[in-house]
């Protein structure tokens, strides 16, 4: 594969790409913008705002992923909304223990962003990592959370049905040239089409001052094991903190990702029996990748019920 590194980085200069690849009429680039807030003294968290009004949805990303992640449902949905880096990944700076990957944690850091930018958000979405952060949220500031989605993850993850996403998250820290991290990320995404996995890197990568490239999420990442796993004690306490949460939660699996297996969803329907599950056909674990647009048609339609 040849270099197929643009000179410089654009973060907002993709959109026409995310739009023509799924049939989405594109009169322009919409309006979007980076921010930040500081959520503790010295360290910052980063988001984008889609639209001029007060954002209705706030869409938290995926371990390994950023806000970009969710570009194409952002520009179907045609809302404003808030999508935030999550501590330690794309632009939002990195915490200076080991709690990054705690979702209480990173509920507190969001909770503060939410106030301040989506104050009126009608629903919070979570992807995986995102979700188990939701579900803290939700729980531990529940003005801020009217309804949950999560997007393919409930409490009983377990290192088994991750064991792809560590095996991807755990490769190499540097790549000698653009094209070895994106084939790297073809590989482990063979149903995704090479264009869609390059605007996903060039999003989550940068270029170091030796020419070489990591991942964004990498850049400082303190000496632990990444992954989803939980131990038991802590999984029965997320599900029972995703029972007591008492605002609608839907949950969308995807019908080919091994993250949320059918005894998973028996829980959930257990647990909340009045809630909805909706399975994504042709959707793996990261349903806003594999299938956008039903994924907004889900998200648009569960905001405006009433």
């Amino acid at each position: 594969m040849s270099d197929t590194t643009p000179p410089t980085y654009d973060e907002f200069s993709l959109f026409h790409e995310n739009a023509q690849e799924v049939g989405l009429p594109f009169d322009g680039p919409p309006v979007v913008r980076r921010t930040s807030r500081e959520v503790a003294p010295g360290r910052r968290l980063s988001a984008l705002v889609w639209g001029e009004a007060t954002p209705e949805l706030v869409l938290l990303h995926g371990g390994g992923q950023n806000a970009h992640t969710w570009d194409t449902v952002a520009l179907a949905l045609g809302r404003p909304l808030l999508a935030v880096d999550l501590p330690g990944h794309g632009h939002s700076d990195w915490p200076t223990d080991s709690a990054w990957l705690d979702p209480a944690s990173m509920a507190d850091d969001v909770a503060l962003v939410i106030a301040e930018l989506a104050p009126e958000a009608r629903v919070v979405v979570g992807m995986s990592l995102g979700g188990a952060t939701a579900i803290a949220l939700a729980s531990r500031h529940p003005r801020l959370v009217p309804k949950l989605l999560l997007v393919d993850i409930t409490p009983g993850v377990t290192g088994d049905k991750t064991s792809d996403i560590a095996a991807f998250l755990s490769g190499p820290e540097t790549f000698a040239t653009f094209d070895e991290i994106l084939d790297r990320t073809v590989q482990f995404n063979p149903t995704r089409s090479v264009s869609s996995l390059r605007r996903g890197v060039l999003h989550n990568s940068v270029q170091l001052p030796d020419g070489t490239w990591t991942w964004r999420h990498q850049l400082g990442r303190p000496a632990m094991e990444t992954g989803l796993h939980v131990e038991r004690a802590d999984n029965l306490m997320q599900w029972d903190a995703l029972e007591r949460i008492g605002v609608p939660v839907l949950l969308a699996r995807g019908s080919r990702s091994p993250v949320v297996d059918d005894a998973d969803e028996a829980e959930f329907r257990r647990r909340r029996p009045a809630d909805p599950v909706i399975v994504v056909e042709d959707a793996g674990h990261s349903i806003q990748g594999d299938q956008p647009l039903e994924l907004a048609r889900i998200i648009g339609e569960f905001a405006d019920a009433g």
